[in-house]
């Protein structure tokens, strides 16, 4: 366990947090997310700042530490221990560098009026790139190449059949800020573009050029091309099912970037082991995937231990993020983002 106070900055911006702030931050943490300036603004943001490295801390250990400091502002990232059991008395923000906040906060915190941020839109392109990336390596079928090309000395054939993205259907299941960012990233392809978003306005849709679908039968049979982006829900958890992934048509792709548990997995697996469809997942409803899972070794199926947002250099966006957050809050201003009850219900 090790605690290291910051020295503060000399000066003191105009709108600074005027209580205690406390960042519970690993070293690896602080320099991918706070590296060089942005750490020095944040300094100058938080003069009364300490700074504690969670390594090695248990809960107990960590509630006894934010006792002692009763910090205004908390940072916190993936390895801050979590403040279910009780806060500080004085804690009112917590600005979370990194993504799902539930293992952090509770909801009945939320409720009571604690403010909670996380790293927002600032990731949605990093993931749509990621999103891009794995479409075209499943139209190029790009798995299998990889694989029999290291292991097994293979070439192409004269019936070796490829695929292009333009002016090919893509279907996007939801239509949040990752499918808006996915939308710009397609342009140039000149595909045609649906979602399936019950909850998302016409005016938004047009705005982006994207037809509305009005089920997932609608959307997978009429989209080469599925981008799984929903957010996960009980009306959603398990509701792309197997005879859905079926009536994708050729050339047939299926990108999960979303959550894993919207898919029913057996249903998926049933299908993948087919090898008609080309699949590429990022994300899983057991993390991390089971060594044994059958999902492993199949040549139409690419797989990512879940890297799709933001890669290591492009964190330091989130924390651009929580620092333009952290300023508004000093100035009284509204923050970005802020985590609602539904927002927590709607996160994994």
């Amino acid at each position: 366990m090790s605690s290291s106070p910051v020295e503060s900055t000399s000066a003191t911006p105009s709108a600074a947090v005027r209580g205690k702030v406390v960042a519970v931050l690993t070293p690896q943490e602080l320099a991918d997310f706070l590296p060089g300036e942005r750490l020095e603004r944040l300094k100058a943001l938080a003069p009364d700042l300490t700074i504690i490295d969670p390594t090695g801390l248990t809960e107990e250990q960590h509630a006894e530490l934010l006792a002692k400091y009763d910090p205004e502002v908390l940072i916190a990232c993936w390895k801050t221990p979590s403040l279910h059991r009780g806060l500080p008395p004085n804690l009112r923000y917590v600005c979370y560098l990194a993504g799902s906040i539930r293992k952090l906060v509770t909801r009945e915190q939320i409720e009571a009026g604690l403010l909670v941020t996380n790293w927002g839109n600032s990731i949605s392109r990093t993931i749509s790139e990621c999103a891009l990336m794995m479409i075209l390596d499943c139209l190029r079928g790009v798995n299998a190449w990889v694989i029999d090309m290291h292991q097994k000395g293979a070439w192409k054939t004269p019936q070796t059949r490829t695929f292009s993205l333009f002016d090919r259907r893509v279907g996007i299941h939801g239509f949040g800020r990752i499918s808006q960012a996915l939308v710009e990233l397609l342009r140039p392809f000149n595909v045609q573009i649906s979602t399936l978003s019950p909850s998302v306005p016409d005016e938004l849709l047009e705005k982006f050029g994207v037809r509305r679908a009005n089920s997932l039968e609608e959307l997978f049979s009429g989209s080469e091309i599925i981008v799984e982006l929903a957010a996960l829900t009980e009306r959603t958890r398990h509701s792309v099912r197997e005879e859905h992934l079926r009536m994708i048509p050729e050339p047939g792709v299926f990108v999960n970037v979303g959550r894993g548990a919207v898919v029913e997995p057996q249903g998926l697996l049933n299908v993948a082991r087919e090898g008609r469809l080309q699949i590429a997942l990022d994300v899983y409803e057991e993390e991390p995937l089971p060594a044994d899972s059958p999902l492993r070794g199949l040549r139409n199926v690419l797989l990512l231990p879940h890297l799709g947002g933001p890669t290591w250099d492009k964190r330091r966006d989130a924390g651009a993020h929580a620092l333009d957050n952290l300023a508004a809050y000093a100035a009284g201003q509204p923050l970005t983002e802020a985590i609602t009850p539904r927002g927590y219900d709607l996160s994994t």
